[in-house]
């Protein structure tokens, strides 16, 4: 995917990932620390995380197309470098995604029942799920900001006057 109506892809597509990426996150937390929100959020904390997984190479992809279609700049390197990083990130907030969720399936051992597996309401499954997921969920969205942050410097750090240029409108 290079171009959509004529601009360039990522331009477009890196939304989807600042977006869905941090909404990921905030929703695996909740479901993480709180069994009842990975029961209300049921399928679609899982269904989230893997659009927003898919859309990080997706947009990486577009992004390494538009490298080679605007001017080398180091600042356009780094924001590349940055980029590459997400993946990784993307796919923990996934497999927590899968692993919240089926744990929310589980639900807590009803009276009477034989077997069952694992219990979502055991305290210390409960306690390493939650902390991976706030860690993996915290390095998503600082790795969203930084890498965002240095796109938009690359995009911007020469492209506008800090003084107006033209005639003001409606003065």
């Amino acid at each position: 995917m290079t171009l959509i109506n004529g601009l360039p892809a990522h331009v477009l597509l890196v939304h989807v990932v600042v977006v869905l990426i941090p909404l990921t996150a905030l929703a695996l937390v909740a479901a993480a620390l709180w069994p009842r929100a990975a029961r209300r959020l049921g399928v679609l904390l899982p269904v989230l995380a893997l659009v927003g997984l898919i859309s990080v190479p997706l947009t990486t992809q577009a992004g390494e197309w538009l490298e080679r279609h605007v001017a080398d700049d180091a600042m356009v390197r780094r924001h590349t470098e940055l980029g590459d990083g997400l993946l990784p990130w993307a796919l923990g907030l996934f497999a927590l995604a899968l692993v919240v969720w089926w744990a929310g399936r589980q639900g807590p051992a009803e009276p009477g029942r034989q077997g069952g597996g694992a219990r979502w309401s055991a305290l210390p499954v409960r306690i390493v799920v939650g902390v991976l997921s706030l860690a993996v969920a915290v390095g998503a969205v600082v790795d969203v900001y930084r890498i965002g942050d240095s796109g938009a410097k690359a995009a911007w750090h020469d492209a506008y006057s800090k003084t107006a240029t033209g005639a003001e409108h409606g003065s």
